[in-house]
C-alpha cells in the first residue's frame, strides 16, 4: 500500500470531466482518478473548507460514524477493473473492524472529513498506468497523441497549486 495525499482537483483536457488527483507522500507518483461533478464538489467543499448550511452526504456519514463511536482507520483505493476504481473504508465499530465496499470518490470525500489517511494499492498504481482511454473516435489523431502522452506523463508537479 502507498499513502498518497489529494493534490487537488482538475477536469480532463478531452472530456472536461473532473479528475482527482491523488500525489504520494514522496511526491514521485500521481494517480488520476475519474469521478462525477457531485463527488468532486463533496471534495471540492471540504479542501476549501467552505462550510455548508446543511450536512452534506459525507458530512453526515462523518457524523453517524462519529456519534455510534466509530472511527475511520483509513481508506484503500484497492482495484481497477475494466478503467472502473475500487475503494474500501476501513473502519472500526464496537471493537470490530469492518472493510466497507465504497466508490474512491466517496471514500476521498469522507478521508479528507475525518482526516483518515489514504492508501492505494501498488496494483492500483501500476495498473492505471494502462487505462483504456475515453473514447476519441470524435477527436483527430493529434489529439488522441496528446490525450495518451498526458496520461503516460503525468506526474504531481504537472498541478501546481490546485
Amino acid at each position: 500500500m502507498v499513502e498518497m495525499k489529494v493534490e487537488g482537483l482538475t477536469l480532463d483536457p478531452l472530456t472536461n470531466m473532473p479528475i482527482i488527483i491523488l500525489k504520494d507522500t514522496n511526491g514521485e507518483r500521481a494517480l488520476p482518478i475519474w469521478v462525477g461533478f457531485f463527488e468532486a464538489n463533496a471534495i471540492a467543499l471540504e479542501i476549501e473548507k467552505i462550510a455548508t448550511p446543511r450536512p452534506m452526504t459525507h458530512d453526515l456519514m462523518k457524523n453517524l460514524i462519529t456519534d455510534m463511536a466509530g472511527e475511520v482507520n483509513h481508506i484503500l483505493v484497492s482495484e481497477l477493473k475494466d478503467n472502473t476504481f475500487y475503494a474500501v473504508i476501513n473502519m472500526v465499530s464496537n471493537g470490530a473492524t469492518l472493510n466497507i465496499d465504497s466508490r474512491p470518490s466517496d471514500a476521498i470525500a469522507l478521508a479528507l472529513r475525518v482526516k483518515a489517511p489514504i492508501y492505494v494499492n501498488e496494483t492500483v498504481i501500476e495498473a492505471a498506468k494502462s487505462l483504456d482511454l475515453p473514447d476519441t473516435s470524435k477527436h483527430n489523431t493529434e489529439e488522441k497523441d496528446q490525450w495518451r502522452k498526458w496520461i503516460d506523463n503525468i506526474k504531481p508537479q504537472d498541478f501546481g497549486n490546485l
